[in-house]
């Protein structure tokens, strides 16, 4: 054989490898992007876990303990709020606004300032440091814009075009993996997150959601996040928590968005002579306040309010004024400025709701907890199938999937007749217009420096 043909045969072995690794990089790099989502939130639900933990051994530690709030809360949240506007920009509440608006916009440059690998640190930093100081905040929102950044990074290294796709995949997968819901991850990336069907999109929604929900089922077992209910309605009055829960969880949650929509646009304008200080003097305020909050509450506003959720799906009531201070304990942590998501407060809020009517109408503590949970979520988020979906895997009571289904319609339409819009488009407005502005500000800085020479 002659060498000149054993030459061109390594030659043409060799293109055809290297044209299966270019064929294989972006599907390589993309699994492993969702594998790291799904094992980065395990480590985050720790990481906030331990915070909540920190924070309660040392308010309730010494005779005087219980009024520590009242400065560490404060210093807290001013602390967050300096980070967030100084050190990690535009990291600042849930994040699922941010995954939102980055879909939307279509420069590089403008998706990098709200989606990077320093954005998605930041967020976890700042989120744990949050809650290591009593702000009733969740993990949840901030996940899906750490899984956003990430699959962003991935599109980037692995030379994949599907940007938006990929976006939308992270933000899937950061979902099922905190909560371990696979199912509403992929409800909530088509309903909440493009707000549309979209097949060329769908494949890497399910492939991240499978990835990262088996990273996580691997580091913290098959689980439901607030356990297994079997509460069914019975009686007559049963079927009646759901049209109160229904409507009444619609119209707290539309009062709860508008509210928030309605105050950060109050707050931006207030703010502009000097954002900076008035910020923190913002941010302050909110921290003395939710600390107040939670020292009368007995503890029970600070943190994301799992423990009291999952205790009144288990059947135990709550104190009847538990949700309407977790409601404004929440709110003012989210007006505030400082990192962290409304998604496990909301679910407190909703099951404090429940619990209360439950009392009144003498009915399941669990099945009303449940129910409104179910109501409230629907009519913050104005998503009745992630509503449903969600609530739905996070309790196991699949006796109850009719009422739990009627509910979150019923609060849905609720919020939407009373609110128009829907919180986190909403928001997402705001990072839009931000980044938008960014970029113009760099290219304008440059075009005036040439024109001066």
């Amino acid at each position: 054989m002659p060498p000149s043909y054993r030459k061109s045969k390594l030659l043409r072995r060799s293109r055809v490898f290297r044209g299966s690794f270019n064929l294989w990089k972006p599907r390589l790099v993309f699994w492993t992007g969702a594998l790291a989502i799904g094992v980065i939130s395990v480590g985050f639900a720790k990481l906030a876990d331990m915070a909540q933990k920190a924070f309660s051994g040392v308010t309730t530690s010494g005779e005087w303990g219980f009024l520590l709030p009242v400065i560490i809360t404060p210093l807290g949240f001013m602390l967050s709020a300096w980070l967030a506007m100084t050190v990690f920009p535009n990291s600042q509440g849930s994040g699922i606004p941010q995954a939102i608006a980055a879909r939307h916009l279509h420069d590089e440059g403008d998706r990098t300032r709200l989606l990077s690998l320093r954005l998605a640190f930041g967020k976890i930093v700042l989120t744990i440091l949050g809650l290591l100081c009593g702000a009733s905040i969740g993990r949840e929102g901030p996940t899906v814009q750490v899984g956003a950044s990430f699959m962003l990074a991935v599109a980037r290294f692995g030379g994949m075009a599907q940007a938006r796709g990929l976006i939308l995949a992270g933000s899937a997968a950061g979902i099922a993996a905190a909560f371990n819901t696979p199912l509403a991850g992929i409800v909530f990336a088509i309903e909440e997150m493009s707000r549309t069907y979209e097949s060329r999109a769908n494949g890497l929604v399910l492939t991240a959601v499978i990835l990262s929900g088996l990273a996580a089922l691997g580091l913290s077992g098959s689980y439901n996040y607030f356990g297994t209910a079997s509460a069914a309605p019975v009686h007559l009055a049963d079927w009646g928590l759901v049209l109160v829960c229904g409507v009444g969880g619609g119209m707290l949650g539309a009062t709860f968005s508008g509210f928030a929509l309605h105050f950060g646009m109050r707050i931006r304008r207030w703010a502009q002579p000097q954002p900076l200080k008035r910020m923190l003097l913002l941010a302050g305020a909110c921290g003395l306040v939710v600390a107040m909050v939670g020292v009368v509450s007995g503890g029970n506003t600070f943190g994301t309010g799992y423990e009291q959720a999952r205790g009144a799906v288990e059947g135990h009531a709550l104190p009847l004024l538990f949700f309407p201070e977790k409601l404004l304990a929440s709110f003012l942590s989210m007006i505030s400025g400082i990192p962290g998501g409304i998604f496990a407060p909301s679910l407190a809020v909703g099951a404090g709701f429940g619990s209360t009517v439950g009392y009144f109408f003498g009915t399941s503590i669990a099945l009303a907890a449940i129910l409104g949970m179910a109501g409230y979520f629907a009519g913050v988020v104005q998503a009745p199938m992630t509503a449903f979906v969600i609530i739905l895997e996070m309790t196991g009571d699949h006796q109850a999937v009719i009422p739990i289904m009627a509910v979150s319609m019923i609060g849905y339409v609720t919020s939407r007749i009373l609110s128009r819009e829907p919180l986190y488009h909403g928001l997402s407005r705001n990072f839009i217009a931000a980044a938008i502005r960014a970029r113009r500000a760099m290219e304008k800085g440059p075009a005036e420096g040439s024109a001066a020479h």
